[in-house]
């Protein structure tokens, strides 16, 4: 799993802005919600079969993320959220999208993860930037041909965010 950190695009090129920077002061810190937001990118094949799952993610307060010593309640190995970016597998069933609880008993591993911190730099402890995840298995075997996934992700303060959906994939 990757997570990277994004700074803000500016379309003025690299000259004009040295030349502003001077005459302008420090330019504005990126303000988000204290709710982490998440956009989903892409969920392309990778060599293997496998996929690569990519979301944007945002956070004001700069708690997304969760460090291997995190491991009291509610971070526990066996607490709820222990992962903290959840990936709820659904079916195109007939008419409708149908979410399957998957389990664990019968070999079937939930598609959840446990993002690590990615720190803020600076004062200012807003965050945004990607998170990878590659998914070695992606679907389960069934009679149905289309699933996607609804994706969620969770900061320290146990704060969720939006949910972000896959497109509709075609299983192999």
């Amino acid at each position: 799993m990757k997570i990277a950190r994004h700074f803000p695009k500016s379309p003025l090129p690299v000259a004009l802005i040295g030349a502003l920077l001077p005459l302008s002061g420090c330019l504005p810190e990126p303000n988000f919600p204290d709710e982490p937001a998440i956009e989903f990118q892409s969920f392309d094949l990778s060599a293997g079969g496998g996929r690569e799952l990519v979301i944007g993610f945002s956070d004001g307060d700069g708690n997304v993320g969760l460090a291997q010593a995190d491991t009291l309640a509610p971070f526990c190995p066996t607490c709820e959220f222990h992962q903290n970016l959840k990936c709820e597998y659904q079916e195109w069933r007939d008419t409708a999208w149908v979410e399957i609880e998957l389990n664990p008993d019968a070999g079937q591993i939930p598609f959840y993860y446990r993002v690590p911190p990615a720190a803020p730099t600076g004062q200012n402890p807003a965050q945004n930037g990607t998170i990878s995840i590659d998914m070695n298995s992606w679907y389960l075997n069934s009679s149905y041909d289309s699933m996607r996934f609804r994706i969620t992700l969770y900061d320290r303060d146990l704060n969720a965010s939006n949910e972000a959906f896959t497109p509709a994939t075609p299983k192999p």
